[in-house]
Parts: structure tokens; C-alpha cells; sequence
């Protein structure tokens, strides 16, 4: 059986590698480091893990005042919290200046599931994405997650916000994906359609195209990681199928649907738009795969919403 990976648990043992390879790295957190796997640090590097308990806003203020002092923190809370709550703190005091600070939003999306609709960030790209010198990344699954979080601590600058889930996917890229920013990741190419996906969604995409092939339709896909920096050049690609497909587990406003949407008006490119995602609505309560399936995120719903669209 194919092993499955929950993005937030490979992060926190990236992030103890991070701490490893750069003394720079510090970690701060809002009393869920269990649920953010940052405990992992906690163990290995007391020192230089901060939990300053239930209050999301002065985590974000000390990630900043730790970045002015030349360290590399990570701020760590579910993604809800660290994008909403936190969000003049993210603007003011680190996007304006530009502060080198990572913002991680653990148990992102619809598959929260059971917290409901408090708990379930489905804005947060929107709200990460429009903030000024703010990258904004989604791993679509656990060898991408690892390379991310090591790419914020060697080699990146700025602020940047990483989107972490809690739904169990399988590594679909190879053990010696090497991340680059602004860069999508192919998997294939297609005639007909091609889907443009980020975070769990890409699995999704690649399960979606499969039950197409068997209807006789040529579907492209692409993993699009970073969704600022977007990489137009791989939308433009993807125009020259008749039909693009946005996948997100997010609102099409604001995030993924949106930045290929404008590249596409903006370049004139010749061809049909689809975004799949959630369509204006809150979340709520229940299991992750009943959520997925409500909102029409599973690998059969979307075959069939695209090969309508497709008339067939």
C-alpha cells in the first residue's frame, strides 16, 4: 500500500532539519504545537522554540521583532488563525518592512473537517496573496513540504506564507524534487483540457485525469505550488488547450482560480476557464472526504464537471 502523508507532520520534522542546518532558525508558536507538529522542535532545540500561549497577534509581533534581529522565525498556528486574526500584525510589521519571517497555517482548507467553519480557512490565500512582497506557497505533498520548509530557511528572503493540511496524500513527486520558486511542476501534457492544481488537489488532479483518459480525453496537469509568485508562462502553456480547470481546496475567489483568471484576461490567451473550489460559502462540520465530496472536490466529481463542460 502506498504510504500517505499528512503536509503538517512532515513539516515538523523538515523544520527540526531546518533548525539543524541554519542556527538562525527560531520557532514560535500559539499553544498548538501538537497540533502544528512543532513540538518536534520543542524536543530538539528547546532553546529556540518560543510558546507564547493562546494569542495569536503578539506571535506574529515577536516572529517580527525576531526577523529585525537577524533571526529566521517560523510563526506556527492552524491557518485560520495566523492569516485572519493575525492580519494587521502580518502587514504592518512584516510585509512593510519586508521582514524574513515564515508563516506556517497548519490544517488548512474544508478538511479541518469536524471544527466547522470557525477552523476552516478558505480565505487565506486570498487574504496571504494581496499583501504586498508576501510569496505564497501550497505543497501538494510531503517531499514538497520538506523542501519548502528548507527553502524558507536557506536560500529564500522576505515574508512568506506556507499552507499546510491535515488529509493524508501520497508523495506524488520524486525523491529528488528540487523546489524553485515561481515555478509550476508538470506532470503531463494534454490536448483537450488541463488542470492547474496546488496542495492535496494536484492527487486529486492526477486521480481526475486518469478516469478522463478513459472517456478518450487528453488531459495536462500541473502542480502550481507557488501561487505568488504565479508561474504565468505554465498558465500561458496551459491556454493552449481549449480548456483550463482550476482545482483548489479554497474559494475560487482570491486564490488559485483567480491568479490564473487574471493571467489569462491580461495575455488575451484564447481559451475557456473552470475553477473548481469552494463557490462563495463558509465551511462547516463534518468528516474531511464528506466535505470534499459536498463541494465537488473528489477525483470522480471533478472528471465529471470537466467532461461536462467538455459536452461529453
Amino acid at each position: 500500500m502506498t504510504a500517505l502523508y499528512q503536509t503538517r507532520y512532515v513539516y515538523g520534522d523538515a523544520l527540526a532539519e531546518a533548525a539543524a542546518l541554519n542556527p538562525q532558525v527560531v520557532v514560535v508558536d500559539a499553544d498548538l504545537y501538537t497540533s502544528t507538529r512543532t513540538a518536534v522542535v520543542r524536543e530538539r532545540f528547546p532553546e529556540r522554540f518560543v510558546d507564547v500561549g493562546i494569542s495569536e497577534m503578539d506571535m506574529v509581533s515577536t516572529a517580527a521583532g525576531l526577523a529585525a534581529s537577524g533571526l529566521v522565525p517560523y510563526a506556527n498556528s492552524f491557518a485560520m488563525f495566523i492569516t485572519a486574526h493575525c492580519y494587521d500584525q502580518i502587514r504592518i510589521q512584516i510585509c512593510y518592512p519586508g521582514l524574513h519571517v515564515i508563516l506556517a497555517g497548519s490544517s488548512a482548507g474544508l478538511t479541518q473537517g469536524p471544527d466547522g467553519a470557525s477552523h476552516q480557512a478558505l480565505e487565506d490565500v486570498a487574504l496571504m496573496r494581496a499583501l504586498p512582497k508576501m510569496q505564497v506557497l501550497v505543497p501538494a505533498d510531503g517531499i514538497e513540504t520538506r523542501a519548502m520548509t528548507l527553502a524558507a530557511a536557506c536560500g529564500m528572503s522576505g515574508p512568506v506564507y506556507l499552507r499546510l493540511g491535515r488529509y493524508p496524500v501520497p508523495n506524488i513527486l520524486p525523491e529528488d524534487y528540487v523546489f524553485r520558486l515561481g515555478q509550476a511542476v508538470w506532470f503531463r501534457e494534454g490536448r483537450d483540457v488541463t488542470l492547474l492544481a496546488c496542495g492535496h488537489m494536484v492527487f486529486v488532479a492526477l486521480q481526475a485525469a486518469d478516469l478522463m483518459a478513459q472517456a478518450g480525453v487528453s488531459v495536462g496537469v500541473a502542480n502550481m505550488s507557488t501561487i505568488k509568485p504565479l508561474d504565468e508562462e505554465a498558465v500561458i502553456r496551459a491556454a493552449s488547450s481549449p480548456l483550463v480547470v482550476t482545482i483548489e481546496e479554497h474559494s475560487i475567489i482570491g486564490g488559485l482560480g483567480s491568479a490564473v483568471a487574471e493571467v489569462i484576461a491580461e495575455q488575451g490567451c484564447p481559451t475557456r476557464l473552470m475553477r473548481l473550489g469552494t463557490r462563495d460559502v463558509f465551511g462547516e462540520s463534518g468528516l474531511a472526504d464528506e466535505l470534499l465530496a459536498k463541494h465537488s472536490l473528489t477525483p470522480a466529481a471533478v472528471s465529471q464537471a470537466v467532461l461536462a463542460r467538455l459536452g461529453h
